[in-house]
């Protein structure tokens, strides 16, 4: 395919932001990186490799629950490091998963893994002299976290079980091609963490580009009618279209994105736009052609506005097709019918193709630990040591036990029972979900993962006062606008907007295909618990037969539609 550069007048003129002076200036993401790890004097990283480590994965954080106490003791805050690996389409084996245990209980601060919404896990807390270590323990076992932060094309998110039917283990396929051939190209990351000899040849960037791109990139596979990635949270987005149980092409989807800033209406979230149907062996090029389009096009001096989402609308959808099908000789079909009917992950048993099982359990926030009375970190490790198929991570923040056998079914069972990985959870909590946010993101505005299950838990209260203790609505807390939790696809959405506040969004709906619109700003959860109580008082003795609490505050007029975000989100 072409990969020539389009040159301006679609290029944004005006100074890059210093984030494309740290790209263009760290000889293909190595900086001074191995350099820092050497200086034993901080825990952190120092200058531009505070930004380049995101390129490998990671992110230097402090715990912010320490901070005063530290300033106060006149010490540095307490920098760690935050690791995400790369798992396209979340699966994992239980071998892998022994190894991150392991780590987790011996190396990290939190002794934690936690389950991401990205369809892969996290390490919190990783200590500066135990950095290489854990990326050898991934190579170990096959694994690494290239590309999974920055400005990249991030971890591809697929349908979560891809033995379901045909169709989603070829979409699995798919998510595994798409993440290699979007890779950074560079040898920086084998050469600092793996010690790989270097070699003398010149690094290039076909796809990415010298200076990668003007911002994060995500993508995902959809097996429809269930919507479990949340594909319009996301920049790229490839809906499998079938015929007769073959899997024959995609229909293309772009623009999606969440993130915004408080009282900045330059900003806004925006749902994917659909762009036409392309056969399926045409999938790398139309992925290469989309990622190469946000490469040239994209805004490099505004980083605000830099995200596909802004470029789309800046340059036209028309001419942003017409440019897909230039680069990638694809010429694009009318969007073929798919609809959407669930997006949750669907909790149980669940029996494949091969005649296998598959259990999806609940973990809530994603995140395993042992608790009082609850061990699921020991729960899962001690399942992996006896089960012979696969885990697979959802973009939902749970666990499916794959590849289960009818003998081992019960054994399986009973020990996801013994160590609390099964138990009466309710369908609100199931619906609910947080991002990491305090103590350790250093973005966090409000509590986010720490409150949720205490909320969950009123909410769950008023649900059963009005007679709703089997019914559900979409709920999702962020600890600050940038949308690691979707609260932005949610029926209700808290944002946070400084310590004990939050922005209250409502009118999203359980398929995740609308925004939902700004009820009440800079509230307490309190305050936000008594609004509730009497909106879902009303949705109970006034909804229409099966109609979710998202449409029902937007036809009773509570809120209106989020029509064209563009121009009526902060309206």
């Amino acid at each position: 395919m072409s990969n020539t550069k389009y040159i301006a007048p679609l290029v944004v003129e005006g100074k890059p932001t210093d984030a494309e002076r740290i790209k263009a200036h760290s000889n293909y993401l190595r900086g001074s990186i191995v350099q820092d790890l050497k200086d034993n004097l901080t825990g952190g990283f120092n200058g531009d490799n505070f930004s380049l480590i995101r390129f490998h994965g990671m992110y230097q954080q402090d715990d912010r629950d320490l901070r005063a106490e530290r300033a106060e003791q006149k010490l540095d805050a307490r920098h760690a490091v935050m690791l995400r690996c790369r798992l396209p389409g979340g699966v994992i084996t239980p071998k892998q998963w022994l190894a991150i245990d392991q780590f987790a209980a011996e190396k990290t601060l939190y002794g934690s893994i936690r389950l991401t919404n990205r369809q892969t896990f996290q390490f919190h807390g990783i200590l500066k002299k135990h950095l290489k270590a854990v990326h050898r323990m991934l190579n170990n076992v096959g694994l690494d976290s290239v590309g999974t932060a920055n400005d990249v094309n991030r971890n591809v998110l697929c349908s979560s079980n891809p033995m379901e039917s045909v169709i989603h283990q070829e979409a699995y396929e798919w998510a595994h091609k798409i993440s290699a051939h979007l890779l950074p190209h560079t040898r920086a990351y084998a050469e600092i963490w793996l010690n790989t000899e270097k070699i003398k040849t010149i690094d290039s960037e076909p796809i990415l580009g010298a200076t990668y791109l003007p911002r994060k990139f995500k993508t995902t596979i959809v097996v429809p009618p269930h919507n479990e990635v949340d594909l319009h949270a996301n920049d790229m987005n490839f809906i499998a279209i079938t015929r007769a149980g073959s899997l024959i092409g995609f229909n293309l989807l772009i623009g999606g994105g969440l993130s915004i800033e408080h009282n900045n209406k330059k900003t806004y979230p925006r749902t994917a736009s659909e762009f036409g149907y392309f056969p399926v062996h045409k999938t790398l090029d139309v992925a290469e052609a989309v990622v190469s389009i946000q490469r040239d096009w994209g805004n490099r001096t505004n980083r605000t506005n830099a995200k596909t989402k802004y470029t789309l609308d800046r340059v036209g959808l028309d001419t942003f097709k017409t440019e897909i099908e230039r680069r990638s000789g694809v010429n694009f079909e009318p969007i073929r019918p798919y609809q959407f009917t669930t997006r949750g992950d669907r909790f149980g048993w669940i029996k494949g193709i091969d005649h296998t099982w598959n259990l999806t359990v609940f973990v809530e926030n994603g995140r395993l630990l042992d608790y009082p009375n609850r061990p699921l970190k020991t729960g899962v490790a001690e399942i992996a040591k006896a089960h012979e198929g696969n885990f697979r991570l959802t973009a939902n923040q749970n666990l499916m036990i794959a590849g289960v056998t009818e003998l081992e079914k019960n054994k399986i069972e009973h020990l996801a029972h013994s160590y609390g990985l099964i138990d009466n959870i309710s369908h609100q909590r199931k619906n609910s979900m947080a991002c990491v946010s305090f103590p350790t993101c250093p973005l966090a505005m409000a509590e986010a993962e720490r409150i949720l299950p205490k909320f969950v838990t009123e909410v769950e209260k008023i649900m059963e006062g009005c007679g709703l203790k089997d019914d559900y609505i979409v709920l999702r807390i962020s600890g600050c606008p940038n949308g690691c939790a979707r609260a932005l696809l949610s029926e209700i959405g808290l944002i946070g907007k400084a310590p004990g506040r939050y922005n209250l969004y409502l009118g999203g709906n359980r398929i995740g295909t609308r925004i939902p619109r700004i009820y009440h700003e800079n509230i307490s959860l309190q305050d936000s618990l008594g609004l509730l109580n009497n909106l879902i008082g009303e949705w109970a003795k006034n909804r229409k037969k099966h109609e979710g609490f998202g449409d029902f505050v937007i036809r009773s007029g509570f809120v209106k539609p989020i029509l064209d975000p563009a121009h009526d989100f902060w309206n």
